[in-house]
This record gives structure tokens, sequence and C-alpha cells, in this order.
């Protein structure tokens, strides 16, 4: 019984400490060369969305569209890469036999 009460004391460790990686972690994505750029935080919300000027004085709407979601799926994958090692490096503490 106390090793189990050891384990759910150190997964509420891993979870606090996961939660504070994953608020204050920034990646930044971009896509066309840099025509647009977001930043997101390691709960995947959008913080900010930079477009190049010059990509709305061509007036291609659907390149714009493209560009943004490219670069928002970027910074989705760079969250979860991030997150990973996070995680990784934080559970790679934990001893529980088979867990990880």
């Amino acid at each position: 019984m106390r090793n189990l009460q050891e384990m759910m004391s150190q997964m509420k460790k891993v979870q606090e400490e996961l939660q504070q990686k994953m608020d204050t972690l920034r990646v930044e994505a971009s896509a066309g060369g840099g025509v647009v750029t977001v930043q997101m935080n390691g709960n995947k919300k959008v913080l900010s969305i930079r477009i190049d000027p010059q990509a709305v004085k061509d007036g291609d709407v659907e390149m714009l569209q493209d560009l943004v979601q490219a670069a928002v799926n970027e910074g989705l994958r760079k969250v979860d890469d991030s997150l990973k090692g996070v995680l990784g490096g934080i559970a790679g503490g934990l001893k529980i036999p088979g867990l990880f």
C-alpha cells in the first residue's frame, strides 16, 4: 500500500511539472519562407500570427490561407515534439517498473 501512495505522489509531481512546462513553453513556426509566422504555447494556444504585408498586396487569399494553415500545423508539431522531450525527461525520474 505504501508503494502505491509513493507512486501516486510521484505521478502528481510529474503532472504538476508537465503543466508548468506547458504553460511556459513557446514555439515559433513559419511557412512560405517567413511570410506567415505563428507563435504558440505548450497548451497549443496560438499567441500571435504575423503576416508579411506583401502577402496581402498580392491578393492571393487562397495562398495566404494555405500558409496560415501550414504555419499553425508546423507549430502544433513543434509543441508535440517539445513536450515529448519534456515528458521523457520528467518521467525518466519515475521508478514505476514497466511504465516508461
